[in-house]
């Protein structure tokens, strides 16, 4: 069950930010991290959309050569970029993608 802003403020509760928690880069790259390993991509477009949030979704679209109307496109979950834009936009938020060898016994 949902609860709407009505109720959250009716309760003195504030809705849950993770962009206040996304204030410095090994925090970001840790978070992002952690959503590659899990391999979902919604989860991922999610996610690069809370650190560009994070960082200025302004700053991240002049950056990277998109209008803010096409980076929000772009990391709604659903969406299907461009690598080239996944790249630019890992670019702008100041971390790159790295291989590692697959742990052992992990499905491939």
């Amino acid at each position: 069950m949902a609860i709407n802003q009505e109720a959250y403020e009716k309760h003195g509760f504030t809705p849950f930010d993770i962009t206040e928690f996304l204030d410095n880069d090994e925090v970001i790259a840790a978070y992002l991290s952690e959503v590659i390993e899990d391999g979902d991509n919604d989860e991922l477009l999610r996610a690069l959309g809370h650190v560009a949030r994070a960082r200025g979704m302004t700053e991240i679209a002049g950056v990277t050569g998109l209008s803010r109307e096409s980076l929000y496109k772009a990391l709604k979950p659903g969406a299907s970029p461009r690598f080239d834009t996944i790249n630019r936009v890992l670019h702008a938020l100041g971390v790159h993608l790295q291989a590692v060898p697959a742990a052992i016994g992990k499905n491939r």
